[in-house]
């Protein structure tokens, strides 16, 4: 039996941003970045975490993010994040080229990641 988390768990792969490494990750990296705004109390943010540490593990060749909604409230605000989760995708020149809100298969994500990385 594998065991489950309702809490997404810390991991090496994925990014935690706060106001302060917002900038330097998403707009000075060489990698294309996609940044989860999410928070602990939603359901489908908790679902999608999973998915976003394989992902992350499986291709060091993009940077995955995510900002809790609750500790920067401000990130969210300056994105206009009226929904969670929030998903934007930051090619290598910082710019946002695309976004999801909601729910995502993996290969909606993997296609919007490629996305970004030729943009």
């Amino acid at each position: 039996m594998k065991f489950i988390s309702y809490f997404p768990m810390p991991s090496e792969n994925v990014i935690h941003l706060s106001k302060a490494n917002f900038s330097s990750v998403t707009q000075e990296s060489k990698k294309p970045t996609m940044v989860d705004f999410w928070a602990p109390w939603c359901g489908p943010c908790r679902a999608l975490s999973g998915m976003l540490e394989e992902v992350a593990e499986a291709h060091p060749e993009w940077q995955i993010a995510k900002v809790n909604i609750d500790e920067e409230p401000g990130l969210a605000e300056e994105f206009d994040v009226k929904a969670i989760p929030t998903l934007l995708f930051f090619n290598v020149k910082g710019v946002v080229v695309d976004h999801s809100v909601g729910g995502i298969t993996k290969g909606d994500l993997i296609a919007k990641l490629n996305k970004a990385a030729q943009n």
